[in-house]
């Protein structure tokens, strides 16, 4: 079943930030709910076709294993990855400074298979809350990134003012 969902979130954080995370599947179980595990296969820098093992969790236990292949990378601008079957899908994120923050248009589009279908006959609505998870996750992270460097930061700060 061929489905097409767009979204458009928006982030506190430069694209310069944000971009990585969306650019490394790696590092998607850190902020997207429904990524159980990503690895790369082969080695070296990731260029046009590299590909990671790619596990999913869905409706609870259920998991969909399959394989995400880099299409297109453009840094910090855009990226695009086509997961296999079961998802027989394409994913392409693009990333605008807006601000101080990065404005991401989204656009999932693919013809689900096998049980998965089920996921496709969800209304756009209830997909796109979904999805939207993943924006809210990522968010969480980078505050989280943020928080860690200011406790840093002081603490460096107070270091230096007992020392003089």
């Amino acid at each position: 079943m061929w489905r097409r969902v767009s979204l458009d979130a928006r982030l506190p954080h430069p694209p310069a930030r944000v971009f990585p995370y969306l650019a490394d599947p790696a590092r998607w179980p850190e902020f997207a709910p429904a990524v159980e595990f990503r690895q790369r296969i082969g080695e070296g820098v990731p260029e046009i076709g590299s590909r990671w093992w790619a596990v999913d969790r869905i409706f609870g236990p259920f998991k969909v294993r399959f394989a995400d292949v880099l299409e297109v990378i453009e840094p910090e601008r855009r990226v695009v990855w086509h997961s296999t079957s079961p998802w027989n899908s394409r994913v392409e994120y693009v990333c605008v400074a807006e601000g101080e923050g990065t404005r991401v248009r989204a656009d999932y589009e693919g013809d689900v298979a096998g049980w998965l279908r089920l996921v496709a006959l969800l209304p756009t609505f209830v997909l796109r809350r979904i999805l939207l998870r993943d924006f809210r996750g990522l968010t969480r992270v980078l505050e989280a990134e943020d928080r860690a460097a200011d406790g840093l930061s002081a603490e460096i700060s107070s270091a230096g003012l007992r020392s003089a």
